[in-house]
């Protein structure tokens, strides 16, 4: 191939193409677990996570709900992921052979934001939240029937326990965040003066992004290392479903996704689609879909 910019440009269309065939036909399960927030700065505060509203009857003015404020933050990260081709295989016309690292390219960046989610809910119990605490933590200030200040637990810990979750994930905030300020862009760099053409004969294409993650509300998550089984996933379910607005009122939370490494597979199964266990009827079947999350592993 003739190295002029029309070809090199030729070449990058068609790049491109697989790259962006590659996003499209990855699959990733972080969307389902964690909003998604735009990002406009280099930190995002969130004021507004742990506030509650409620409504009242009307009657005289209205009255001003004081929301509670918060100062919890997330820093944009700068992300990249580049590779570097020869130029004499353009030369040769065989860079055709480079197509699955740039489809690789590809699924790089759309499995990267599920690889920081769950990075993110694998530490998570050791990671502060809105109000202070650890986002698992067996001490979260919360509130009784009477609006009294209480401690909640979400979180169940046991040495050597493996861990498995317990989520609501049909509210508008999920227990997760996944904060985007820049999406992944593709990029060549093929001009003839370029360091890298110039010095070391090579076209580099790359992607880079800017983004970064974070926990939501500790309300609409449960973390559990005791045994996966019928006791201690209605224990689980129990714990959620108790959480309280400041006033006493019943936040209202069902839990609707068991999420479990692989190891616990066979256990998330059975709680949640047989219809026996230890011969007798299983009350929990269908009460949450199972997610099976490889990256917990």
């Amino acid at each position: 191939m003739i190295i002029n910019q029309t070809n090199l440009e030729a070449a990058f269309i068609g790049f491109k193409t697989l790259f962006n065939e590659a996003v499209q036909a990855t699959p990733v399960s972080w969307t389902s677990i964690a909003t998604q927030t735009p990002s406009t700065t280099e930190t995002e505060m969130y004021p507004w996570l742990g506030q509650t509203t409620k409504f009242r009857e009307w009657i005289g003015p209205r009255a001003l709900q004081g929301l509670s404020t918060h100062g919890f933050s997330i820093k944009n990260k700068h992300w990249e992921d580049t590779v570097a081709i020869p130029r004499d295989k353009f030369e040769d016309d065989t860079y055709g052979i480079y197509s699955p690292v740039i489809s690789q390219l590809g699924v790089d960046s759309k499995v990267h934001p599920d690889i920081l989610i769950y990075n993110l809910i694998k530490q998570s119990n050791a990671v502060l939240c809105y109000d202070g605490q650890n986002f698992f933590d067996t001490d979260h200030p919360g509130f009784d029937e009477n609006g009294n200040p209480t401690s909640v637990a979400n979180y169940a810990p046991a040495e050597g326990g493996t861990p498995w979750y317990l989520l609501c994930t049909t509210q508008v905030v999920k227990p997760f965040i996944y904060q985007l300020r820049k999406p992944y862009q593709f990029i060549p760099r093929t001009r003839p003066d370029d360091p890298a053409v110039f010095d070391r004969n090579e076209f580099v294409y790359g992607v880079d992004g800017r983004s970064n993650v974070g926990v939501g509300l500790w309300q609409f998550a449960y973390r559990s290392e005791l045994p996966l089984n019928s006791d201690n996933y209605g224990a689980a379910r129990a714990a959620m479903m108790s959480v309280r607005r400041d006033n006493g009122d019943s936040m209202a939370i069902m839990p609707d996704t068991l999420m479990v490494p692989p190891s616990l597979e066979g256990a998330g199964n059975t709680i949640v689609k047989a219809d026996v266990i230890n011969q007798t009827s299983n009350v929990w079947k269908d009460t949450a879909k199972l997610l099976v999350a490889p990256r917990l592993a």
